[in-house]
């Protein structure tokens, strides 16, 4: 499988001698050990007084360290007071116990520390709870366009995109050739996910109730949802359930990645709003390996891919209401805000109904932010009455 240095690599360079406990997170199969070993190469090239501890639990030789006493033991033994010692750990939930190791060997001073684990164990709410140093989470994601078009080295073409919309960001799926091998792995990843990141650490019972939901969220996401209308509507397929267990269970996918949610934004009111969200996949190429090809709304996996990528960003994102209109997106970070909205196909036509359904809520704003229209134009960037008009496949590569 060919390795290509993801920007999270800088990241991890920037925050090289903090006191902080670095925990790489992010949903299945998306790069954190590949990236934990190209860390470990970096350093072995440019500290020439590096003793890297590596420990990675996914191997048969360190089954002897999986009691917290014996890693704190073999670490200790390890450790070089002439040199810059870094602790690399792959899959620490592993390790019974493996909180208390992490918290003796950030006590000690004298670790550089880097740990990776499941999302059942490492969930950025627990984290505080878990270590009593401060840390500090590098979340990292399926591969971007930007990073599917590097992997391939392939140019920003149309077919390309149009590939990379079928394909998605699982970078272990590459490995396959045919589609159908491709969404096999990337469903029986998302199966595990399922089985190991939630079930089993929430010790849930109805297992079948889990995977209807998860199924209904696949099935609308980019839709305005609530929890009534979870429960209403498997309820409606004698699921016997209620608002609060169908909650619970949204909470757990959203805590192992599996998807993110997004809040409403009343922009002229500058207050959040309750009740309905929308519901974004970690990766929109698992809408087709649960649920195939057919009727693909390509509109809705836009809007995921177009999502995705501005949290990938760094922004925070809701969805903007105005009056009765809707904006895809109010998309923060520090003093920046703008405003965007996503479509399969705007035409060319400045009035036709595609067109304007999608230009005039952005023009309904009156403050100076950006105001950004993407969608698959087939053109160069242009500007309608001060938006932003650009094809997807160019802003994700920007």
């Amino acid at each position: 499988m060919r390795i290509i240095e993801r920007n999270y690599l800088q990241v991890m360079i920037n925050v090289m001698g903090t006191p902080d406990i670095k925990v790489i997170t992010g949903v299945r199969r998306s790069g954190k050990s590949e990236l934990l070993n190209m860390f470990i190469n970096y350093i072995k090239k440019t500290d020439k007084k590096a003793n890297i501890i590596f420990v990675d639990f996914n191997l048969d030789k360190y089954d002897e360290l999986k009691q917290y006493k014996e890693f704190i033991k073999y670490v200790d033994e390890k450790y070089d007071s002439k040199k810059n010692n870094y602790l690399m750990v792959d899959e620490v939930q592993m390790c019974n116990g493996f909180e208390k190791a992490i918290n003796n060997f950030h006590a000690e001073e004298k670790y550089d520390i880097y740990i990776t684990g499941s999302n059942a164990f490492l969930l950025s709410s627990d984290l505080a709870t878990l270590f009593t140093g401060r840390t500090y989470s590098i979340e990292v994601f399926p591969f971007s366009y930007k990073e599917y078009l590097e992997y391939y080295k392939m140019e920003n073409t149309q077919d390309n995109f149009e590939r990379y919309v079928l394909e998605g960001g699982f970078s272990g799926s590459y490995l396959y050739k045919e589609i159908d091998k491709k969404y096999n792995y990337i469903r029986d990843v998302y199966k595990t996910m399922i089985v190991r990141d939630i079930v089993q650490r929430n010790r849930i019972q109805n297992i079948p109730l889990l995977d209807s939901i998860s199924d209904f969220l696949i099935d609308n996401i980019s839709r305005l949802t609530s929890y009534r209308s979870v429960t209403d509507t498997l309820n409606s397929n004698k699921a016997n359930t209620n608002d609060k267990t169908v909650g619970s269970y949204i909470k757990f996918l959203c805590e192992a990645f599996a998807f993110y949610k997004v809040r409403r934004y009343d922009i002229q009111g500058k207050r959040y709003l309750a009740s309905q969200d929308k519901y974004y996949l970690s990766d929109h190429a698992v809408k087709y390996a649960i649920e195939g090809t057919k009727n693909m709304n390509y509109g809705s996996i836009y809007e995921n891919i177009v999502a995705m990528e501005l949290i990938r960003r760094g922004y925070e994102i809701y969805v903007g209401t105005l009056y009765d209109k809707e904006i895809d997106f109010v998309a923060k970070k520090r003093n920046e805000q703008l405003y965007i909205q996503v479509s399969s196909d705007i035409g060319d036509d400045f009035e036709n109904d595609t067109f304007r359904r999608e230009v005039d809520p952005l023009l309904k704003i009156k403050d100076a932010y950006p105001k950004v229209v993407i969608a698959k134009t087939h053109h160069s960037m242009y500007t309608y009455e001060g938006i932003q008009i650009i094809d997807i496949k160019d802003w994700l590569i920007k």
